[in-house]
């Protein structure tokens, strides 16, 4: 008798990704905020030094000013936050196809959380636990491996697991920036955005989230499984554009973040003569804040204003064809010896 067989014995499969207000007013941003720039993984500055930063500077101003961000993309993809209504429709696709029979006979129960705000990482874990799953596979929804984003994560489930008497197994998804599935998603994705455009790009701009650079010092292997992915991407997009160049965006505080910064890059292609750019996140496997208002808006207009003339950014996967055929992919890999 295998494992699958034991009397409620249930596999569950939690998708995760990093989280969203609850709405756009002043108090739902702050307490999204509060509990995002509260954790270590985050800002690794000592506690001492950055609370009364974050409860007496950061918190009074910057609420206002992100939740001004957040209503100008609103309801862009659904009802609620775009990142909430693009993992929701992920975690309802992946639903269908294992009902459909996408791992054969086995018929896991599929679960989506944020790791700051709603739906929460404990809420779910108990959630499937109370189903009987004895065995989860954990998603984070992030390609390139970062101790502020994969690691903290895991950190969340950890923890969780810390408080139970009866511990499911567990298992976690790895970091895949050079995957064939997830290059080849994005690749297609882009070959579709640029057939649909009414100019041809001089250049394609991938933009990455960016990292403080002190952490890349201490060794946190995120910049380079980004330039990882930009090379897989640029050599499987060599014979579709013209021109490949990486930038990393959303720059915090006034410490030194990776460069180039995308801000200082799309100015820099424009003045340079570039009139055409696209510009596509592959780090981000859902859109979002990031990409629907600071790339598609913000850095528009940077763009424009420094003497460019047309401007697009490239959809992110979200609950595509292509995105779900990497979520697919990665999952039936995972779960080999457990189904």
């Amino acid at each position: 008798m295998t494992d699958a067989s034991v009397p409620g014995s249930k596999i569950g499969i939690l998708l995760v990704n990093l989280g969203t207000p609850d709405a756009t007013d002043f108090w739902s941003v702050r307490r999204y905020l509060k509990e995002f720039l509260s954790d270590p993984r985050v800002i690794e500055a000592p506690r001492w030094q950055w609370w009364p930063i974050l409860n007496l500077i950061v918190l009074t101003i910057r609420p206002g000013r992100s939740g001004k961000a957040y209503a100008a993309v609103w309801d862009k993809l659904g009802p609620g936050s775009p990142l909430r209504a693009a993992t929701e429709g992920q975690g309802k696709k992946l639903t269908a196809w294992v009902a459909g029979g996408g791992l054969g006979a086995a018929r896991p129960i599929v679960e989506w959380a944020m790791r700051y705000g709603t739906p929460s990482i404990p809420d779910k874990l108990a959630k499937l636990t109370a189903a009987g799953c004895d065995r989860v596979l954990v998603f984070p929804l992030y390609p390139q491996y970062s101790a502020t984003t994969t690691a903290t994560v895991c950190d969340a489930v950890f923890s969780e697991l810390e408080k139970m008497r009866l511990q499911p197994a567990l298992r976690t998804i790895p970091a895949y920036p050079t995957d064939r599935v997830y290059i080849a998603a994005l690749a297609q994705s882009y070959r579709d955005f640029a057939a649909s455009l009414n100019f041809t790009p001089d250049a394609l701009l991938l933009s990455f989230h960016g990292l403080p650079q002190s952490y890349a010092d201490k060794g946190d292997p995120y910049p380079v499984q980004c330039a990882a992915t930009y090379q897989a991407l640029a050599a499987a997009l060599a014979n579709d554009v013209k021109a490949t160049h990486m930038s990393f965006q959303s720059r915090f505080g006034r410490a030194e973040w990776l460069k180039p910064y995308t801000s200082d890059r799309v100015r820099e292609l424009a003045r340079n003569g570039c009139k055409n750019l696209v510009v596509m996140a592959p780090g981000f496997v859902a859109d979002c804040v990031e990409t629907l208002e600071e790339l598609d808006m913000e850095n528009q207009h940077f763009f424009l204003k420094a003497g460019g003339e047309n401007y697009a950014t490239v959809p992110c996967l979200n609950d595509s064809e292509e995105g779900m055929r990497v979520i697919y992919e990665l999952v039936t890999r995972e779960l080999k010896g457990w189904i």
